[in-house]
């Protein structure tokens, strides 16, 4: 661990003359403008404001039901009005990847020619996020939010169309520990980076200046820093009981906002998720959803 963190305090400093100068610039200026988008077309959304609002989705492939949670309005909201305004009729299933996911929302993909590369598509803003784990995770049927990585887009703002539905697969509880250890060693290798940000042009004056025993010092106060600030998590009961009896992608959680859940039609989700697809996981044949409409609240 200690030629580890060295490795990434001296790789920080390398790098900070590079990455600090323009790039978070320019994910700033593309934040600032999608809030103001997005919040142009709020005031519309929030007058729907159903409880327990479900909606069909009818696809080439049979009927999918989603229930929208509540306590995450801005999602739930924005949905609903796509689906009001028609905006998800012909839209395909452009994404599909066996036992982890499939993906739909790209307006572009209504009217794309076969093998066209699909997934860019966006009404025009983005969503705040509503990431609330462990209450809502990544399990077999879970409704989430696709968005773009965290390099451009680090306040993990929701694509304002794409969703995904997740399939995944069965873990047992040893690999859900390991798994569960290997995320909060990212966590304090990525909060470490950051800490030695800041300290850089310390770092850089003790590296000229040959100062071993103040580096040392120095690295040794942002490791505990580290380690107070970043602790291991239990896997909540339920949430580990559902990876094991029923599946999910777990390596998910925390990253991206999870909105809702399928009620009816995951055997419609596995037929999707089954189908042949492309270099770019697009199937081969389009999957389309035919209608979306809100229903009754009620999980038949």
């Amino acid at each position: 661990m200690t030629k580890k963190i060295l490795i990434a305090l001296l790789a920080v400093v390398a790098a900070i003359g590079v990455y600090s100068v323009a790039s978070p610039l320019n994910a700033a200026s593309q934040a600032n403008d999608n809030v103001s988008q997005t919040n142009d077309n709020m005031e519309e959304m929030r007058k729907i404001n159903p409880d327990d609002a479900v909606v069909e989705l009818k696809t080439t492939l049979g009927d999918i039901y989603v229930e929208l949670f509540n306590d995450t309005p801005l999602h739930r909201d924005n949905f609903l009005k796509l689906v009001k305004d028609g905006f998800y009729e012909g839209v395909l299933f452009h994404r599909v990847i066996d036992s982890f996911m499939v993906q739909a929302g790209d307006p572009g993909s209504k009217d794309a020619a076969q093998g066209q590369r699909l997934g860019a598509g966006d009404p025009g803003y983005t969503i705040e996020a509503e990431i609330d784990y462990p209450k809502h995770f990544h399990k077999y049927g879970a409704l989430a939010a696709a968005r773009t990585g965290d390099a451009m887009n680090p306040e993990r703002r929701s694509s304002g169309s794409q969703f995904y539905i997740v399939t995944g697969q069965k873990y047992s509880e040893r690999q859900l520990e390991s798994m569960g250890s290997s995320k909060v060693s990212q966590k304090r290798q990525a909060y470490f980076q950051n800490l030695a940000m800041q300290y850089r042009d310390s770092i850089q004056a003790m590296q000229q200046a040959g100062n071993q025993e103040g580096l040392e010092a120095l690295r040794q106060k942002l490791i505990a820093e580290t380690e107070e600030n970043v602790k291991g998590e239990e896997l909540p009961a339920e949430v580990k009981q559902a990876y094991v009896e029923k599946g999910g992608t777990p390596h998910l959680d925390g990253q991206y906002t999870v909105y809702g859940e399928v009620i009816k039609g995951m055997d419609v989700v596995e037929k999707i998720q089954k189908v042949e697809t492309d270099a770019s996981d697009r199937p081969k044949e389009d999957i389309r959803i035919i209608s979306a409409k809100i229903i009754e609240s009620e999980k038949n």
